[in-house]
């Protein structure tokens, strides 16, 4: 009997959930044969059948919420025409109801995150009153500021049944990842002191720079010449002008980066996940369309690692793909700075003293306004809009 254990699931993930089996109880396995599907904050990770043999059973439903080393089920070795009896897979229905929580026991400060007690001890804030969600019930940082940001009647509110559905309506369970998303976008929100400021790129110089050399630079590199490279260039450039818009604020310091490691917002159909272009600085420009394409590969077929998605220092998100004219883009914490790009649409535009149609795309720059100043701000934009409106500074460095 081999069992089917949880690997380890990274760096600062501590549990994941069962998405989904690919076998029932008593089928024939194949060794290194896909089983199961995890869920974790972050990534999508597959645990294959340790042996050849049958699934003698299926411990862990799908729903159930494992942690490294954790059993999920067994594999009967060598048994492949054999159906052994066992339950078929439990589903979250038959599972019994959970026991109630115990109300939260006040953390000794000692037990205490250093982030976490910064916050006790600025805001006052009781621990005994938050409940956490980490590791053996240790209180998070994202644990401490929920409890700051919810209102003195959720107790009572959360404490109430939840709605029933009606009768055109559904009810889903969130999935581990868009939880993920929500809990940091609400993070973001209560963190950083976030604005957000605007300006317009004439698209016509590097448009005309891309129709030209597209296609041998397809033939020479294999790979297309998009924009998305002259943006990621151009916002190395500006981070290297403005460097507090490559930095983070950690307690009472600011920790100054020196390096270049540019996020990339990719959709998916589980939800926006960002990998991370390592030490873009010193990247061509047909190494950054390849490096971002096969990140957005693996991205849509949920094959990212979380060593991918880790240490951004500045991210880039292009809502015009999906056509949006103007968005103001949320910081991806606790980096200070992202840059948004928008739709290129054709407008009149008043140049030298004529009027002539141009492509022209909005741009944005949400910013943490504790460490970036509104000037620093702006004069990031305009750097990036002069290196776009005059691609030859990307190429001399200037």
């Amino acid at each position: 009997m081999a069992d089917i254990l949880t690997p380890t699931l990274g760096e600062s993930v501590s549990e994941a959930t069962i998405a989904r089996w690919t076998k029932k109880a008593g089928d024939a396995v194949k060794k290194d044969e896909i089983l199961v599907e995890l869920e974790t904050d972050k990534v999508s990770l597959e645990v294959a059948s340790p042996a050849d043999g049958v699934l003698a059973e299926i411990v862990t439903p799908v729903g159930a919420t494992v942690v490294p080393g954790a059993r999920l089920g067994s594999v009967t070795e060598g048994a492949a025409g054999a159906k052994p009896a066992a339950a078929p897979a439990p589903t979250p229905a038959a599972q019994p109801a959970p026991a109630p929580a115990p109300a939260p026991v006040a953390a000794p400060a000692a037990a205490l995150a250093p982030s976490v007690q910064r916050i006790v001890s600025e805001t006052g804030l009781n621990p005994a009153s938050v409940a956490g969600t980490g590791k053996d019930g240790r209180i998070t940082k994202g644990d401490a500021l929920a409890a700051l940001a919810t209102p003195a009647s959720a107790p009572a509110a959360a404490a109430s049944a939840p709605r029933a559905p009606g009768e055109r309506e559904e009810r889903v369970k969130m999935t581990r990842l868009r939880q993920t998303i929500a809990r940091r976008l609400k993070e973001a929100q209560n963190t950083a002191a976030m604005l957000t400021t605007f300006n317009e790129v004439d698209m016509t110089a590097v448009m005309a720079l891309r129709n030209q050399y597209k296609d041998v630079f397809e033939k020479r590199h294999g790979v297309k010449l998009g924009f998305m490279s002259f943006f990621v260039r151009a916002a190395v450039a500006a981070l290297k002008a403005y460097p507090d818009v490559n930095a983070e604020i950690d307690g009472q310091d600011v920790i100054y980066k020196n390096h270049y490691d540019i996020g990339v917002a990719v959709g998916t159909d589980k939800g926006l996940v960002v990998p991370v272009l390592r030490d873009a600085d010193v990247l061509s420009l047909a190494e950054i369309e390849k490096t971002i394409g096969s990140l957005g590969k693996r991205a849509r077929d949920g094959q990212l690692s979380i060593d991918d998605m880790q240490g951004g220092t500045f991210t880039i998100t292009n809502g015009g793909v999906y056509g949006s004219l103007m968005s103001t883009p949320i910081l991806n914490a606790p980096q200070s700075g992202i840059l948004g790009m928008h739709a290129i649409k054709e407008r009149p535009m008043a140049v030298a003293g004529k009027v002539e149609i141009r492509p022209m795309m909005y741009i944005a720059l949400t910013y943490d306004h504790r460490i970036v100043d509104g000037g620093g701000a702006v004069s990031f934009l305009v750097a990036i809009k002069n290196a776009i409106e005059d691609p030859q500074r990307l190429l001399l460095d200037l």
